[in-house]
């Protein structure tokens, strides 16, 4: 089918930006990759000449206000993304918007609301990355009763970046950049709530910060460090009760770790997301299966071909809607909030 030309424009080129959005708009046919604003114009000009965008501009403003351009990619540090995302659905622009929707849950909301008021413009979240192969096979073995009754849900994400005191400071610890954010705990937590239609009904959070200040890279800067270096979570799931228990830690030398585990009654799953290696074990048994998926399975990274085809085919956004975006901050508010009143229950609301 012959489309008429899509024309995307970026804000904000960092990594992530540059190693998978620019390329996967590359790959679609009749999508142009018009204009780019970065956070000088010097850099969006080097980004242009290399990413083969058609032209750099000075602020984000003229991005947005370019009436050749159909679809904003917002690739900023979340602080930015509530103000960008409104004022591109205001002008008329579809919109995908990198993880971590927001700095909050009410700048989250207001997003929301936003894109409910433009039901015509496709408003969408970058997805958590780290399950997409396993996704659907997961839901179907909970479908199909292999766990019985789910007892536990157990997350954990360690590395070593935070664990020497001259490790540099990165946006992730800075809070004026990230919000309430902390480490991977919302986009792991948006990965569980795919396969598990729950919410907690309390938790408990305990953070450290191991190291209250850190130097910028290349920089004299000190900034304060106002993000945990170590993170834990406890609660309940509304539903079924089972225990949730989350572990996230910068400061875990050695062997870094990211691992998925949903235990029950009947059987438990085990999903590593660095091997990319899902398992099944038996109620009681200390054998493991592994999960094999079929060649029709490996869906991969298709994120910017996903938003393109929500937006000429008008199908709904299903990784990952302002909705979703909106229940994974929800639980980082109730991190924040705990973390705030020296580990306090906090009770869904």
């Amino acid at each position: 089918m012959d489309y008429l030309k899509l024309r995307v424009g970026f804000i904000g080129a960092g990594a992530n930006t540059r190693q998978m959005h620019i390329p996967g708009f590359q790959k679609i046919e009749n999508v142009e990759l018009a204009v780019v604003a970065n956070r000088s114009l010097a850099s969006a000009a080097e980004v242009a000449r290399k990413d083969g965008i058609k032209r750099a501009v000075a602020t984000w403003q003229e991005v947005i206000e370019d009436p050749s351009v159909d679809a904003i990619c917002v690739g900023t540090w979340p602080n930015m993304h509530a103000e960008l995302t409104i004022a591109a659905l205001e002008r008329g622009k579809h919109v995908l918007c990198e993880a971590r929707m927001a700095c909050n849950l009410a700048e989250a909301q207001r997003m929301q609301q936003v894109a409910q008021a433009y039901p015509q413009l496709v408003a969408q979240l970058v997805p958590a990355p780290f399950s997409l192969d396993f996704d659907a096979t997961i839901r179907e073995l909970i479908a199909a009763n292999k766990l019985g009754d789910l007892l536990e849900v157990r997350v954990v994400h360690t590395g070593g970046q935070s664990a020497s005191q001259d490790s540099p400071m990165t946006w992730r610890q800075d809070r004026s950049r990230c919000g309430n954010n902390i480490l991977t705990m919302g986009i792991m937590h948006e990965t569980v709530q795919r396969w598990i239609d729950d919410e907690p009904e309390w938790l408990i959070a305990d953070g450290a910060i191991f190291q209250t200040s850190r130097y910028y890279p290349d920089s004299d800067t000190e900034a304060e460090v106002a993000i945990p270096d170590s993170l834990s979570v406890l609660g309940r799931f509304s539903k079924n009760g089972a225990r949730l228990a989350y572990h996230f830690s910068g400061v875990e030398s050695g062997k870094p770790r990211m691992e998925f585990r949903l235990n029950g009654s009947r059987g438990a799953l085990r999903f590593d997301a660095f091997q990319k290696q899902l398992f099944y074990s038996q109620a009681g048994s200390t054998d493991e299966k592994k999960i094999m998926l079929s060649q029709g399975q490996n869906r991969g990274w298709q994120v910017e071909a996903d938003f393109v085809r929500s937006i000429r085919e008008h199908s709904p956004v299903e990784l990952t809607s302002f909705d979703q975006g909106v229940r994974y901050m929800a639980f980082t508010e109730m991190v924040a909030e705990s973390l705030a009143n020296a580990s306090a229950r906090i009770p869904n609301k």
